[in-house]
């Protein structure tokens, strides 16, 4: 009995992890799947692993077709004498075929693989004459995302809003190690390099409006599973609209506690962050806008008391990012709300 349950103990082991990465492997969110593709780049890539399924599929049959034929057709009956079946190695025929078949399926994968990656690499509508396309440089930092927009006197950080049905290029660099943009649901995605050299160009283009959950899809340290950004689809008005406010900047403060905010942050955070829409990437993301953001360092609450514990210590949520604690003995708990209140209100939006 020992023995027979033995037995049946591995193969029990692997059906029970392969049901659970099947069911695993539904898990996911609309805005951050490539398997729902609201992008011409992404619709691009769907239809290359459809193709690639359906090929797989069809050998897949096919082989196991030929197996189940073999297995009943020249199965040993009882009465049959032990003899050899015929043998087929060196047919010329049977060779020619079973090898000219895998060169026509890489063929058929090959030629959209081949004429999809020029196309996602076409930069020709930006750099066109008269070319009205917006143009965003990328730069990747450990571990968050500079969004400066060229022409336009506007830079952000963390959140990138571009105008639905048209192209957005955007030119991904790095200033430390190389990580690489992803938005699954509009985009594959694309290395971005340290060194001005090294610039990498995609294109940007979104259906519908809606948030799309971007990531960091190149291995860059600790934090690099919290390397998250969100592009921000709207329509084309709607994003003229943007622009316009973030040249603005944020509105003046409401409350005294702020004011006070306002003084700390010139004193403590000034020298790397900049609430000025046009200022350049910095040591810090920029801060026009965080009032409007929905999460704080990318994937955490966007509440007060969250990011009072994110300035206390932020290596504690986001392990190996560049800013410094600031503990007690630097600013006090008074101070830090103030800080924190002053924050929340950089919106450069009406709610």
């Amino acid at each position: 009995m020992k023995s027979v349950r033995n037995k049946w103990q591995l193969p029990l082991k692997y059906s029970v992890l392969s049901l659970l990465a099947l069911v695993l492997a539904g898990c996911g969110t609309e805005n951050l799947s490539s398997l729902q593709p609201k992008g011409e780049g992404a619709n691009m890539l769907f239809d290359l692993m459809v193709l690639s399924i359906v090929i797989m599929i069809a050998v897949f049959l096919v082989v196991i077709a030929i197996y189940t034929y073999v297995i009943v057709r020249f199965r040993k009956k009882k009465g049959d004498k032990d003899i050899i079946p015929e043998q087929v190695e060196g047919n010329r025929n049977l060779e020619i075929i079973w090898t000219v078949i895998p060169i026509l399926l890489l063929l058929v994968l090959a030629v959209p693989t081949v004429a999809y990656t020029f196309q996602l690499a076409d930069t020709s509508e930006r750099d066109a004459e008269g070319s009205e396309n917006h143009v965003v440089n990328v730069t990747a930092h450990t571990f968050w995302w500079n969004f400066e927009y060229e022409g336009e006197e506007v830079t952000t950080s963390q959140d990138l809003y571009i105008p639905t049905g048209e192209k957005v290029f955007v030119n991904l660099s790095s200033a430390d190690v190389i990580h690489s943009f992803w938005v699954p649901a509009i985009q594959g995605k694309m290395d971005t390099n340290p060194g001005d050299e090294n610039i990498n160009t995609i294109f940007l283009e979104a259906d519908e409006e809606g948030v799309y959950w971007g990531k960091c899809a190149e291995f860059c340290g600790p934090s690099h599973a919290l390397m998250d950004f969100r592009v921000i689809a709207v329509s084309p008005e709607e994003f003229d609209a943007w622009l316009d406010d973030m040249r603005q900047g944020p509105g003046e403060t409401d409350s005294e506690v702020a004011a006070a905010g306002e003084e700390i942050f010139a004193q403590s955070c000034a020298s790397c962050h900049a609430v000025e829409a046009g200022a350049p990437g910095g040591v810090g993301p920029n801060l026009t806008s965080f009032g409007d953001r929905t999460k704080i360092a990318g994937f955490l609450d966007h509440d007060k008391e969250t990011l009072k514990q994110w300035i206390r210590d932020p290596q504690e949520f986001k392990p190996g990012n560049n800013m410094p604690a600031f503990p007690a003995e630097q600013i006090s708990d008074e101070d830090l709300d103030a800080l924190a209140e002053y924050l929340l209100e950089l919106k450069v939006q009406d709610e």
